[in-house]
């Protein structure tokens, strides 16, 4: 959702630059906290203006309690969003959060998609051959699709590597159409 993008990227920037060398430990109650805030009724909520910013900051806080401990900075930042309505774009700052995260740790984040299950063995084997492909280091998670038949199909950030059965048929067809 572009809306949603544009909102939460100043938040996103702001929260990264306020917690400079402890940004890695605010991914554990920004996840809890973002988890809380998608859910429908607080939302509904939230968007009550006859219930004060601080009763639902309260209330989110209170939720995600001792599971992940928000840090003072944490609790701030839950507030602000509340008195400003953007509570509901906190799952989208938690994405762009960790997309800066990962950017400074020089990491990048991509999906191999498979029509069968991959092994830990599988798994290692390809993403060390990706991270040398792409020349960093990969954070990957898999995801079935049998419509590919065979092979993986990897997407690493904009950049997509197909070397599904899938894909190759796909060229024949058009190779023998043409």
């Amino acid at each position: 959702m572009a809306e949603f993008a544009t909102i939460a990227r100043p938040y996103a920037e702001a929260l990264f630059k306020s917690l400079g060398s402890n940004a890695s430990d605010a991914l554990v109650w920004l996840d809890s906290v973002a988890a809380v805030s998608s859910d429908a009724a607080l939302r509904e909520l939230a968007a009550n203006p006859n219930v004060e910013a601080e009763k639902v900051a309260g209330i989110v806080l209170g939720v995600v309690g001792d599971n992940s401990p928000v840090a003072e900075s944490g609790r701030n930042f839950v507030l602000l969003l509340a008195e400003n309505g953007r509570l509901n774009a906190l799952p989208e700052i938690a994405k762009q959060f960790r997309v800066l995260l990962n950017a400074k740790n020089g990491v990048s984040v991509g999906v191999i998609y498979s029509a069968f299950e991959l092994d830990s063995a599988a798994m290692s084997d390809i993403s060390s051959t990706l991270e040398e492909r792409f020349g960093k280091r990969l954070t990957l998670t898999q995801a079935l699709d049998e419509s590919l038949i065979g092979g993986v199909r990897v997407v690493v950030g904009d950049e997509v590597l197909d070397t599904s059965i899938k894909a190759r048929l796909e060229q024949m067809q058009v190779a023998l159409t043409a």
